[in-house]
């Protein structure tokens, strides 16, 4: 969430930024709210100084043993306006908290103003996503072919969106994930096995609730939610913390399954391992000091993109523009692949940076020294990778003319020695 004295005391570069993002929000009725509660706050702060007089009075009288009748009633009476407006304010605090927490971040300077996709900006590409120019099946037909995962065993298990890896397919699931965990603790980050369910605090805490409610798994009866990324009990591992400065940045990786309902996202590329409701993926988070924020957010980015590098498989970094960041970030660079039979660029990764909306919400902070005032942190997250799309891209750009798909290099090892996938 946003600072509440820079949503008083900035309406027009908060409007500016809300719009910007492209999010219908009614700011007019938080500030009404926000001078309601001021107003009535005053009022019950006069009736008590009211009160506070009264009854030294009442105490005096009482003292002079004299009738202290009349001001006892007007006490009862100053006590229940009190009573009335206090209750007021609760309800108006209730509804402005709601309002702030519905606020989004805001931009960037530098993120390019737009609306949609075709306002995003290319940053750079790596490597030649066209270099198998043989006729390719796309990687749901290659995927069954070769007994690599099973569509309709999932739908049949759990409904659509769902997929059953089998064999080879499993294997290398498995083997993406070790390889991807092996590079980020080389890169520094601590890896940390989490929790798949977590409580609404910690989903409120990195931003997920209450905007996307409709589209978490919740488990009513325990009110506890699947994870859609390890990025949210990741971050939350440093809830309610003050962190020493030379603690920073926190630097933490994880495996997890992933759990998405992504209500009203289907119509879109939904065949294959395109778009599914669960999936598996490593996860990059850091907690850093504000001046640095947006250079971790570049060498987040490069350790993303070092995966793809290492397996051999092309990518391009995109900037989003304003319209197409997520309610929580100020800044994010998408990483794709390309899946050159379905002729589509595949969204792998996303890295943002939060500055302190997160911190906010989950109570982040650091001390630059013992005793010194505590400020927030900046959060930042990166996928390393998501895995449904790596492997789509893999079946799709690894393929060969014997029908088998070729093993990434540096995945061999990692695969008992296959070098091929389906024999």
């Amino acid at each position: 969430m946003l600072d509440t004295k820079f949503i008083r005391n900035e309406p027009e570069v908060l409007r500016e930024g809300i719009k910007n993002k492209g999010v219908d929000f009614n700011l007019d009725l938080l500030y009404q709210l926000d001078k309601d509660r001021r107003q009535l706050v005053q009022e019950s702060e006069d009736f008590k100084h009211i009160k506070n007089v009264v009854s030294k009075e009442i105490s005096q009288l009482k003292k002079d043993k004299k009738d202290a009748a009349k001001l006892i009633e007007k006490m009862k009476v100053t006590s229940g306006s009190i009573k009335k407006i206090d209750g007021e304010i609760k309800i108006i605090s209730g509804k402005l908290n709601e309002l702030e927490m519905a606020i989004p971040n805001l931009p960037h300077e530098s993120v390019p103003i737009g609306k949609d996709e075709r306002d995003n900006r290319l940053i750079r590409s790596w490597g030649d996503p066209f270099r198998n120019d043989m006729e390719l099946l796309p990687h749901w037909e290659i995927g069954e072919k070769l007994g690599l995962f099973d569509l309709e065993a999932g739908s049949a298990i759990s409904g659509s969106g769902f997929v059953v890896f089998r064999g080879d397919g499993a294997l290398l699931s498995r083997a993406l994930v070790n390889f991807m965990l092996d590079i980020h603790r080389v890169q520094g980050y601590e890896e940390v096995s989490v929790p798949y369910l977590v409580n609404r605090d910690s989903m409120i805490g990195t931003g997920q609730l209450p905007k996307m409610a409709e589209d978490m798994y919740h488990c009513e009866m325990d009110d506890l939610y699947c994870i859609p990324t390890a990025e949210v009990p990741i971050t939350n591992l440093l809830r309610e913390s003050v962190l020493p400065v030379d603690q920073l940045p926190v630097k933490m990786t994880a495996y997890s399954p992933c759990f998405r309902r992504e209500a009203g996202s289907y119509g879109k590329y939904t065949r294959g391992l395109i778009r599914v409701h669960q999936f598996d993926k490593v996860e990059m988070v850091k907690a850093t000091l504000p001046e640095v924020s947006y250079e971790e957010l570049e060498s987040l980015l490069k350790d993303a993109c070092e995966v793809l590098e290492v397996l051999d498989i092309p990518y391009r970094v995109i900037e989003l523009c304003t319209g197409e960041l997520s309610f929580a970030a100020s800044k994010c660079y998408d990483i794709e692949t390309y899946a050159p039979a379905l002729g589509k660029w595949l969204e792998v990764s996303s890295c943002s940076d939060f500055e302190d909306f997160q911190a906010r919400r989950a109570r982040i902070k650091f001390r630059k020294e013992e005793g010194g005032k505590s400020q927030f942190v900046h959060t930042l997250n990166g996928s390393g990778l998501a895995l449904p799309r790596i492997i789509a891209t893999i079946f799709e750009l690894y393929q060969t003319p014997t029908g088998k798909v070729r093993v990434p290099d540096a995945l061999v090892k990692y695969m008992g020695g296959r070098e091929y996938l389906g024999g």
